[in-house]
């Protein structure tokens, strides 16, 4: 009863474009893969939830730090972030790719010495790439549509985003000439995060991750996942198996299953 009367709302945080797990559409909702998941756990939470004004993710970052945010969804764990956030465990996992423009070869990081390349400022990967190729000019954006529309103006020689985001901005934003050019090596889990200093808000958030059927889960999933957007040739549907994740499509476009429900089953 003190954590209710301590906690009278949730205050969540939403980003404003990251495609297809949360961003604000043409008429100005909230939406998103994050955001139907959410809707399906709000049920068990003892407070209601209050959405925030959508934001680019290092703003609600910085917010969250300023104890101004109790809920972040489409998160991916740092050391960085665990001091202030806590997780759940993921509900949707992707794998960090390269992009490139398609009048150019396709290129992998090492061979981008001294380039311009995109990348979202204060998204996990960042930090990723910052270290593992110190040698590229690393151009911090807003979101990944900054990334891509640079790399489409000839502004950065590449950019490194998520392949989900990457087909959804294909979809969605009308984002032509540019093509996936490899993995990064960095992988997405994506959960949510909450305050440290809200413990029962995370309990309740993993016993709803731990009840979602997968009949619902599936039904988002299929929802906000185009197989079609991710119609890639031979080689980059092997980014995709390389991943081993429930976004792997087969040549067919039909979104598996059978490793998301493994994987929630192999969850503590």
């Amino acid at each position: 009863m003190a954590s209710a009367v301590a906690q009278p709302e949730i205050r969540f945080a939403p980003e404003k474009d990251y495609g297809p797990f949360v961003y604000q559409d043409a008429q100005g909702q909230v939406v998103g893969l994050s955001i139907d998941i959410l809707e399906a756990l709000k049920p068990g939470l003892d407070s209601p939830v209050r959405t925030l004004p959508a934001q680019p993710l290092a703003e609600i970052l910085a917010a969250a730090q300023r104890g101004e945010v109790d809920l972040i969804s489409s998160l991916r764990p740092t050391p960085e972030r665990s001091v202030y956030l806590a997780f759940t465990t993921p509900y949707v996992q992707v794998p960090a790719v390269l992009v490139v423009r398609q009048s150019i070869s396709p290129a992998k990081l090492q061979d981008l010495k001294g380039q311009p390349v995109a990348v979202g400022q204060g998204y996990a990967v960042e930090a990723f790439v910052r270290q593992a190729y110190p040698e590229l000019k690393w151009q911090a954006v807003p979101d990944d549509l900054s990334a891509l529309q640079g790399v489409m103006a000839g502004k950065y020689q590449a950019a490194v985003a998520d392949i989900a985001s990457v087909s959804h901005l294909l979809r969605q934003q009308q984002v032509k000439g540019v093509q996936v050019s490899e993995a990064v090596g960095f992988d997405y889990p994506l959960g949510f995060a909450y305050r440290k200093s809200l413990p029962q808000l995370g309990r309740q958030l993993e016993v709803g991750l731990q009840q979602l059927d997968d009949g619902t889960r599936q039904r988002i999933i299929n929802r906000w996942i185009d197989a079609s957007a991710l119609q890639y040739e031979d080689r980059r549907r092997r980014v995709l198996r390389w991943s081993g994740l429930a976004l792997a499509l087969l040549a067919a476009g039909v979104l598996g299953g059978v490793a998301w429900r493994a994987r929630r089953k192999a969850t503590p």
